[in-house]
């Protein structure tokens, strides 16, 4: 049973489902439970597409009954199957109380082993969840190389095995002849002054981050009238949202899908903080993040996160490679200021993209579903056969 709840864990739950079936000791698997289109489009018996309801911030009460309605549909639908192992993909808030729910709910004697791949964030806040986890979960997978040495320190009764970021294999590139290896700055030109605009991938994030961007890119505009942008949103309900938004400035235009093509010949890229700014990092886009929030949720997050910075690659490098401008800070006039900056200097863009490729290069080998799907095989192994030693960081 797989349950994945966003569009990074459905493409994510697809790719794991393909490395399962790869890789199955014997007989063929069966999958069921709930995700969005991918998830669907490799076979698997989908119940909910829950990509469809992803929320950013706090849930109103409505969507509180909504999402619990969501979890009781699933328990039953465990109750009536019995998985022999229950997958997390991302989206651990949700997860984790289904998982304790199908535990409580299941039969005492077999019950499913639980695995969660793609750890939550419980190293920037609310580190007590991971004494939660290990209660109730046999295995956490982390794509991040830093989670299992602090699980080890935090939470050393559950298993956690770092199998590497899916990135690497989706690009599937050579570091020393990609993107990433590349660190001379682009010369000023109308072909190669491309500013991406990446508001985010929920309705919530274009709601707040895509007016800032959009008045943010005219500024620009206005000091560097060479540049172009592009505004780039997964699939077209976004689309329909950031249209009526457009200024009417013929160098910014809408674009649906294909960042990974985009990302190769940007300048600059502003981006909503997540996975996202990896992706930037990846192709050596130097790039300024973002993030705002509902009031409420941002003043809970603030007195709870304990981390520095929100962008991956900031937190991955352990210092500010890109700036970061969060709630209040992020308005048009300190993106526009800050893009113009690294724009006119191309010593800064040098910088940031060594800066960047270093990121790049703590990610892991390429394989790292291949390596979640085995360590889910030997978990489900006979005791007698399943292996006690935890994988070695690739």
């Amino acid at each position: 049973m797989l349950v994945a709840g966003e569009p990074s864990g459905d493409q994510l739950a697809s790719e794991l489902v393909h490395a399962l079936r790869a890789t199955c000791p014997h007989g063929t698997p069966k999958f069921f439970g709930a995700g969005g289109p991918r998830l669907a489009g490799v076979g698997v018996e989908c119940l909910l597409d829950l990509t469809q309801h992803a929320l950013i911030g706090l849930p109103t009460l409505g969507e509180y009954f909504k999402f619990r309605g969501f979890r009781d549909q699933l328990i039953h639908l465990a109750e009536e199957r019995k998985p022999d192992v229950f997958i997390g993909v991302d989206y651990f808030g949700f997860n984790s109380r289904l998982a304790e729910a199908i535990l409580k709910n299941g039969s005492p004697s077999n019950p499913p082993r639980i695995v969660q791949f793609v750890s939550p964030q419980v190293w920037a806040s609310r580190p007590r969840r991971a004494h939660r986890m290990e209660s109730t979960h046999d295995l956490l997978l982390s794509i991040l190389p830093f989670e299992q040495t602090w699980y080890q320190q935090q939470a050393p009764g559950l298993a956690v095995e770092f199998v590497g970021h899916p990135m690497v294999d989706r690009h599937n590139l050579d570091l020393g002849a990609g993107s990433a290896n590349n660190t001379t700055p682009q010369p000023m030109s109308p072909e190669s002054q491309v500013v991406l605009l990446l508001p985010g991938s929920r309705r919530g994030e274009i709601a707040r981050h895509a007016p800032v961007l959009l008045e943010a890119a005219t500024l620009i505009a206005a000091r560097i009238p060479e540049a172009r942008f592009r505004v780039i949103v997964p699939n077209q309900d976004l689309a329909s949202l950031v249209e009526p938004m457009l200024p009417q400035l013929p160098q910014i235009t809408l674009q649906l899908g294909g960042l990974n093509e985009a990302l190769p010949s940007a300048a600059l890229a502003l981006a909503s903080t997540g996975t996202v700014t990896l992706e930037c990092a990846w192709f050596g886009v130097p790039f300024i993040a973002l993030y705002k929030t509902s009031w409420m949720t941002y003043q809970i997050g603030k007195r709870i996160i304990a981390v520095k910075h929100l962008a991956m690659p900031n937190l991955l490098a352990g210092k500010t490679v890109a700036p970061e401008f969060i709630q209040d800070q992020a308005t048009p006039a300190n993106l526009a200021a800050e893009a113009i900056a690294i724009l006119i200097d191309p010593e800064r863009q040098r910088r940031m993209k060594v800066e960047l490729k270093a990121v790049v290069s703590t990610l892991g080998s390429p394989g790292a579903v291949t390596r979640a799907a085995s360590a889910i095989w030997r978990l489900l192994q006979p005791p007698s056969q399943a292996s006690t030693g935890r994988i070695t960081s690739p």
